[in-house]
């Protein structure tokens, strides 16, 4: 029983980690951009939700927006540094994400993480505020707080899916695409290739963000590190949903497939972690999850190739 509250805790925790994987879908595999800023724009929408909701006492859900704000900024420095100063994709993320580690103490008021207490007055989570809209009788189930935080991730994700199946569908979004597939024959057209990956940034950032903005609330805290390791979380959870759910059909099918990648991949960490794995080695087997399911591919096309007859 104990595994299958552990399960179903993962599947709510990997539809809000979710969004992080869409975010960096964009920049990694249409894009074509090793965005690193991802790691420091995930930790400031932890960090701008948290101020909003506890500082200012706003409501946790409008957080979102400026947590969105925050990381689309984030991504169109990040953008204009490797467009217009023409500093290589990783160095621009990688003088970003440093920035923003400054900046996220700025925002916190130079605290490293900042609890979202909701036993003070006027401060609620999204969980907290969803839950005193339910009748005592489900409000005080010991379930509660875990269907509400899936329910959230729910409605997020589709949204986000719809919203981005939508927009790489119109002229725009084609040619935010085909800069990641072909950057030189867009030119050729006469395409900005640099509006598209300034673009690409801030959509990806902002969605990242959002997640932080997600997890935190989920999480009850905002920290400055939250979002260390987050590129690699994305990229399993991406690597993930290709392998198990592969390329098939539409757009919306892949988008929808990275959801289920993080699903998946939170699925598998939480069951690792129920079997006795320590938290401190969480990070190395992230890494190896995602080593493995990029090499294999390979080594596979590889053996079939020395099986093949001449």
């Amino acid at each position: 029983m104990s595994v299958l509250l552990a399960m179903f805790s993962a599947i709510a925790q990997g539809m809000l980690w979710a969004m992080l994987a869409l975010g960096v879908y964009i920049t990694f595999r249409l894009l074509d951009f090793a965005d690193l800023t991802c790691e420091g724009s995930f930790a400031m929408g932890a960090c701008i939700s948290a101020v909003m909701t506890v500082t200012y006492h706003m409501n946790p859900f409008i957080s979102l927006i400026f947590g969105f704000l925050g990381g689309a900024i984030a991504g169109s420095v990040t953008g204009l540094l490797n467009t217009k100063l023409k500093i290589p994709p990783i160095l621009a993320g990688i003088l970003s994400m440093i920035s923003l580690y400054s900046i996220n103490l700025r925002i916190m008021s130079d605290k490293a993480n900042l609890p979202i207490n909701v036993r003070e007055e006027g401060v609620e989570s999204m969980v907290t505020l969803v839950q005193k809209l339910l009748p005592e009788s489900i409000r005080t189930m010991s379930q509660t707080t875990t269907v509400i935080a899936a329910c959230i991730g729910v409605i997020f994700c589709v949204l986000s899916v719809a919203v981005l199946y939508w927009f790489f569908g119109t002229e725009i979004g084609c040619a935010l695409r085909a800069t990641g597939n072909n950057e030189f024959m867009v030119r050729a057209l006469g395409g900005n290739t640099d509006t598209s990956k300034v673009l690409g940034l801030v959509i990806s950032n902002g969605l990242i963000s959002v997640s932080g903005a997600l997890v935190a609330q989920n999480q009850g805290y905002g920290d400055i590190k939250m979002g260390t390791g987050s590129i690699v979380i994305g990229l399993a959870s991406i690597v993930i949903g290709e392998v198990i759910f592969g390329k098939r059909f539409n757009f919306a099918y892949i988008l929808a497939s990275l959801i289920g990648g993080a699903m998946v991949y939170r699925m598998i960490i939480s069951l690792v972690l129920h079997f006795g794995l320590s938290t401190d080695d969480m990070k190395l087997f992230t890494a190896i999850i995602v080593a493995l399911a990029l090499g294999i591919p390979a080594l596979k096309s590889k053996y079939s190739h020395r099986r093949t007859p001449a």
